[in-house]
């Protein structure tokens, strides 16, 4: 195979490889995420189990994800804070382009769990089921780290994984602003990769760091259900293949919602939807979800 060749099937691999890399992250808390109370108060002791369904679609490629995940509200040094563990399993089919010749791929199984920690700064304290009902939110400064971990299925001869192979940490802050029933939410995070060593035989991928920032308008209902109107852009994330570019900077808009509705004082469903409006390197993508979740502990 020519060099040039190389080159190219190289840099389709990439493309094909960072699509699904921005699919699982719609659903994977990764840095396209756009999570909605992200910087929230909560009674401490208080548990939340939850699973969902999602479904992302770009061009011809279609991800559908399964998850579980549960969070735990902690006294994080007089403040508020939570420690959430996430388990994806997805199922991703499509069609590609190579050189004027359809390739069709697909892939399923575990994807790369998650585990996050999240603390507030200011304006959160650590309290009871008792004492949280006559906490008034004002300005909330918090901040978190998340990380993936490199479980999920992969396989270096195969085109398309659910599993990417090399860890992220994601380290963000944000403020959240009560202004009567309404919430003014802002972050900012920066995604860092490991090297993924096995990619596509024995070559090594690379990453840039990628930034993005994230802002939310929240409205609470009587009921405690709200809706939130959310956008994030993020930039950066130049990949290397052998120490060799193979794709330019990303820039991406996203704007999507989010609504929540308490069953009853244990269970609530969230549905939440999100679409990409600009995308410099046509990597955008829709997607669509719905969770339930069901909460205890802390004297409920």
């Amino acid at each position: 195979m020519s060099l040039l060749l190389k080159h190219k099937k190289i840099r389709f691999y990439v493309q094909r490889f960072f699509l699904c890399a921005l699919l699982l992250a719609g659903f994977n808390t990764q840095a396209q995420e756009i999570e909605a109370r992200a910087y929230s108060n909560a009674p401490i002791g208080i548990n939340f189990a939850s699973a969902g369904i999602a479904q992302a679609k770009s061009g011809s490629y279609t991800l559908t994800t399964e998850a579980a995940s549960l969070t735990r509200i902690v006294d994080a040094w007089g403040q508020s804070g939570k420690i959430t563990l996430l388990l994806p399993y997805a199922e991703l089919s499509g069609t590609g382009k190579q050189g004027g010749q359809t390739v069709n791929a697909s892939a399923e199984g575990l994807s790369d769990p998650l585990i996050k920690a999240s603390i507030n700064l200011y304006g959160a304290p650590a309290l009871t089921l008792d004492q949280f009902k006559n906490y008034q939110q004002d300005l909330i400064i918090g901040a978190s780290l998340a990380a993936s971990i490199p479980w999920g299925n992969y396989n270096n001869q195969q085109l398309i994984n659910v599993g990417a192979n090399r860890w992220f940490v994601q380290p963000a802050i944000g403020a959240s602003k009560a202004i009567g029933p309404w919430r003014l939410e802002l972050a900012g995070a920066a995604t860092i990769y490991t090297s993924n060593t096995s990619f596509q035989g024995s070559n090594t991928l690379s990453q840039n760091p990628i930034y993005s920032s994230e802002s939310h308008v929240i409205y609470y209902f009587p009921s405690t259900a709200y809706i939130s109107a959310d956008v994030t852009y993020f930039f950066g994330g130049q990949t290397y293949v052998n120490g060799n570019p193979v794709s330019g900077t990303q820039e991406n808009w996203r704007f999507g919602s989010t609504f929540s509705y308490p069953v009853d004082t244990h269970n609530s469903i969230r549905l939440t939807g999100s679409a990409g409006v600009y995308s410099r390197s046509s990597t955008s993508y829709q997607a669509l979800g719905v969770s339930w979740q069901y909460r205890w502990g802390g004297g409920l």
